[in-house]
């Protein structure tokens, strides 16, 4: 039976988005699958958007993703990004509803991160999402229609549930035989336990 990383994030968010492909590689090398929970964020963990924090932890913060993007060789656009971007949250509805319509979320969930970080594309409005989602061999006008459902609110609120169950608290999360790795700077630890099969 496959092994299954679990693996909690936000669409909005750098640290997700900058170790996104190493995951997924990471999973290619191990023959695991990867079962992605978008969320947004968990306030009864303490989850602190970086808007809401203090200005000097938010210019850290920046400098920071600015050093882990040249460090691992991932483009993003940091500097002079729209003022006016729309909520990306929309965009996680997108990828929720192509999972609940049985195809693979994450290979979109990814292309939206790209265009949101690498091109400060505004996820959150409509028509940029669909051809997005067109370019990437998805029915982006199917997809929209899908994103308000029941069935989608379902199962965004599932996510949310699961994530508050496992302790979950930011993104991105991974969750390998019950232990949680926070952060992409976790992802060495989490393929150590995977190949010695105990937790770091």
């Amino acid at each position: 039976m496959t092994q299954v990383i679990e693996y909690f994030f936000s669409i909005s968010s750098p640290w997700a988005y900058l170790g996104v492909e190493r995951l997924v590689a990471l999973a290619a090398r191990h023959n695991l699958r990867i079962k992605p929970l978008l969320m947004t964020t968990i306030d009864e963990h303490g989850w602190i958007p970086l808007k809401n924090k203090p200005p000097v932890r938010q210019r850290y913060v920046r400098a920071e993703i600015g050093r882990w993007s040249r460090h691992l060789g991932v483009t993003m656009q940091l500097d002079k990004r729209p003022s006016d971007l729309k909520d990306p949250t929309p965009a996680a509805m997108m990828v929720v509803a192509a999972e609940t319509g049985g195809a693979e979320g994450l290979p979109l969930a990814l292309a939206l991160q790209r265009a949101y970080w690498e091109g400060a594309a505004d996820i959150g409005t409509p028509e940029i999402r669909r051809k997005i989602a067109d370019a990437n061999s998805y029915d982006g006008e199917h997809l929209l229609s899908c994103e308000q459902t029941q069935a989608v609110s379902e199962r965004w609120q599932e996510n949310r549930v699961r994530a508050i169950e496992c302790g979950v608290f930011g993104s991105p999360t991974y969750l390998f035989e019950g232990e949680l790795y926070w952060g992409q700077d976790r992802l060495d630890f989490l393929e150590r336990h995977i190949v010695t099969g105990a937790p770091v």
